[in-house]
């Protein structure tokens, strides 16, 4: 059971480390203004989780919902303790790289929104609401 369970961290930290490298590679492409590679790099991003997932199944199928803290401290096998520390590691790396990624997206929308509003203002009447403000 360790060494199946070892070659299966092993394959979900090869597929995490996949996932980090399309995220950058994601990042990248939304800093240099490259909308096709961007929107191409989605699919291979969502096959890299559903690749994690599976790996993740057959990990809980191995471990029959037993938490991985107590298997490893069990075993008492150092290359597995070091495997399930990097999956560990790559996964907090996965989560930072996302919400990067995901604010730097926005950021962008947010400023070519307000490059819009600036190139082409609201043509609306605007209104003055009882305490002098402008309704919009």
């Amino acid at each position: 059971m360790k060494e199946e369970l070892n070659n299966i961290i092993v394959k979900e930290s090869e597929a995490l480390q996949e996932l980090i490298d399309l995220l950058e590679a994601q990042v990248k492409f939304a800093l240099e203004d490259k909308i096709m590679d961007l929107e191409a790099i989605v699919p291979k991003i969502e096959t890299c989780n559903k690749k994690i997932a599976e790996l993740e199944m057959a990990r809980r199928g191995l471990t029959k919902g037993e938490p991985m803290s107590k298997i490893i401290n069990t075993a008492k096998d150092i290359e597995l303790e070091e495997n399930y520390r990097k999956i560990k590691f790559l996964v907090e790396a996965a989560i930072v790289q996302k919400k990067f990624n995901m604010d730097q997206i926005k950021q962008g929308l947010h400023f070519t929104n307000r490059i819009l509003s600036i190139i082409n203002p609201d043509r609306g009447i605007k209104t003055y609401n009882a305490y002098g403000k402008i309704k919009k």
